[in-house]
């Protein structure tokens, strides 16, 4: 099968994982941390990443492509479809597993498909992925396939192995409803997962995605946390995609009053935030769901009010997980206020990492959405007394 079968695109599409080259850089985007801005008070891990957490890798493959018929929306002036514009992708997480989890609906209005087994049983059993709205059906089927393909036998285990796949909605930038990814892009997301440094911003799932009407998208940070004589390490990876301009703070500032031009072009809202949380620390899953919770409190730190169109669906597991779960092992509640200051703290840091790593974009009908300008990002932070 040629390189243009296997992606199941036209002409001028970009799929960077599965072509075997780098996604393009965009030098004059940084994340948090080279701007000088540190959030919170606990160490990072030595990537700032989800990937900090042992066990734990990620893959991204993002599509673009202009041309062909946009199958979304027609033309004001005719019956002909505008071109069709892809700005999409998939994100990957592989955990090891099985590993004990649970998730949390802060609000309901998404979907994080599979997570009806881990909820019964208290672990997960595969992969976690994210991407746009309508492609959660082909990323599942691909997810699936991709485990069959490592286990013929997967069907045969007492455990329901299913992979978990997450969405917010792109059709800003995207066309939605021609639902361009396909199960085999799902696949080279899964290939592709590395420990180590995560790419961000304009990446995998995130490409087409925007908070506080900036370019946003995939974000990550991680936390060292003491507990007595051991160090755990948190880690949370998120697809943000949600915000009024108005409510954006970094570290407290009111950065979104500051800034308030550079609004996206034709208007449009964004309302949903994903996000994974990845730990070593021993929990169980009624701990996990506590983790989760804390989600909320980073991604409000950031100004969000989870609004009632918003779908806010986060998942935790722990890498500690016994296998097979036949062993209990739990972390003591006295340690675990430690792990959700961790929590919030990379939740913010992830979320704020993928505002300063995605660049500008131009997708369907002309709509563009800008970064967040970093050099006027970091005078306002030095004019509130947060950097010198």
């Amino acid at each position: 099968m040629d390189r243009r079968t296997f992606l199941g695109l036209g002409l001028g599409a970009v799929a960077w994982p599965a072509l075997g080259r780098a996604a393009p850089v965009h030098p004059e985007r940084v994340r948090l941390r080279e701007l000088g801005i540190v959030i919170g008070e606990l160490a990072t891990g030595p990537h700032n990443a989800i990937t900090d957490v042992e066990g734990v890798q990620v893959g991204h493959v993002t599509l673009i492509e202009d041309g062909g018929p946009d199958f979304g929306e027609t033309s004001a002036s005719s019956v002909e479809p505008l071109s069709r514009v892809v700005r999409t992708g998939v994100t990957a997480i592989v955990p090891r597993t099985p590993a004990f989890a649970a998730d949390f609906t802060l609000n309901g209005n998404g979907e994080l498909m599979g997570v009806g087994s881990m909820r019964r049983t208290g672990l997960l059993a595969g992969p976690v992925l994210f991407t746009n709205t309508s492609s959660v059906g082909a990323v599942y089927d691909g997810a699936v396939e991709w485990m069959l393909a490592r286990d013929p036998d997967l069907f045969k285990s007492d455990l329901q192995p299913a992979p978990i796949v997450g969405e917010t909605w792109a059709a800003f930038l995207h066309d939605e409803v021609g639902r361009h990814v396909r199960p085999e892009h799902a696949v080279a997301a899964l290939d592709a997962a590395r420990a180590g440094s995560v790419a961000e911003g304009c990446v995998g799932g995130g490409t087409g995605m925007r908070a506080y009407s900036f370019k946003a998208g995939i974000g990550t940070a991680s936390r060292k946390v003491p507990c007595g004589d051991q160090v755990y390490t948190v880690g949370v990876l998120v697809q943000a995609n949600f915000g009024r301009r108005p409510q954006l703070r970094v570290d407290g500032v009111p950065v979104g009053r500051e800034i308030t031009d550079l609004m996206p072009a034709r208007g449009g809202k964004s309302k949903s935030m994903i996000a994974a949380v990845a730990t070593d620390a021993p929990l169980i899953p009624i701990q996990l769901q506590r983790v989760c919770k804390r989600v909320a409190l980073g991604m409000a730190r950031t100004g969000a009010i989870s609004t009632q169109g918003s779908g806010d669906l986060f998942l935790a597991f722990s890498t500690a997980s016994p296998e097979p779960p036949d062993a209990l092992v739990m972390l003591s509640d006295r340690w675990i206020s430690g792990l959700f200051q961790g929590v919030i703290e990379a939740t913010e840091e992830a979320i704020l990492n993928s505002l300063t790593t995605a660049h500008t974009m131009t997708g369907r009908g002309g709509n563009t959405i800008h970064s967040l300008p970093l050099d006027r990002l970091v005078e306002i932070m030095r004019a509130y007394g947060r950097l010198k």
